[in-house]
């Protein structure tokens, strides 16, 4: 993990970090948290691909995972681990849902929607994603999915169920991401 020389930003527990993309993923809003804990000024962002913020501790498996979801109309929950215009990082779990054309009702773009991290999620997802960057070293894109399937398997879970066990999403967190879909619906 790439944490030597970069600190990590701590996140208001209440704030959410909010983004719209087109359909390629690039960025079409950006709320002022996420202005904020990014380091890019909005118009830095505007324009860019989501991916300016990616950090290269996450496997890519989990970007592949979250297309795929979109691609065919389906929303994604995941934890992810960003990094800022300066370098340091912030993990948070993550929603990702499909926003809808309201006349035509065809996809238009996407919304994420972000908040802090549960410290037992981070536990449990920083080994995980350790171990799918090094299989993704080894064998690529395919040995780190293979890795991620077979975990699920033994788990006897979905990757949904595992997310929401994962970032405890019940009670107030479920009431977290509810509230905030309705506000940017």
């Amino acid at each position: 993990m790439h944490e030597e020389t970069s600190k990590e930003i701590k996140l208001s527990s209440i704030k959410p970090i909010v983004s719209r993309t087109d359909l390629t993923g690039r960025i079409k809003y950006a709320n002022p948290y996420f202005v904020e804990v990014s380091g890019y000024s909005e118009k830095e962002l505007l324009g860019s691909p989501h991916n300016i913020i990616r950090h290269p501790d996450m496997p890519k498996v989990i970007f592949k995972l979250m297309w795929q979801r979109l691609q065919k109309n389906q929303n994604i929950l995941a934890v992810v681990k960003n990094r800022s215009k300066s370098g340091d990082y912030y993990w948070v779990t993550t929603l990702f849902e499909i926003k809808y054309n309201s006349y035509d009702k065809s996809p238009e773009g996407y919304l994420a929607l972000r908040k802090a991290v549960p410290k037992g999620a981070r536990k449990i997802m920083e080994p995980l994603y350790r171990e799918l960057l090094i299989q993704e070293s080894r064998g690529g894109v395919e040995a780190s999915e293979a890795y991620l399937v077979d975990m699920l398997r033994e788990k006897n879970m979905t990757y949904d169920e595992f997310m929401k066990e994962t970032v405890e999403y019940n009670g107030l967190v479920a009431k977290f991401f509810h509230s905030m879909q309705k506000l940017f619906s």
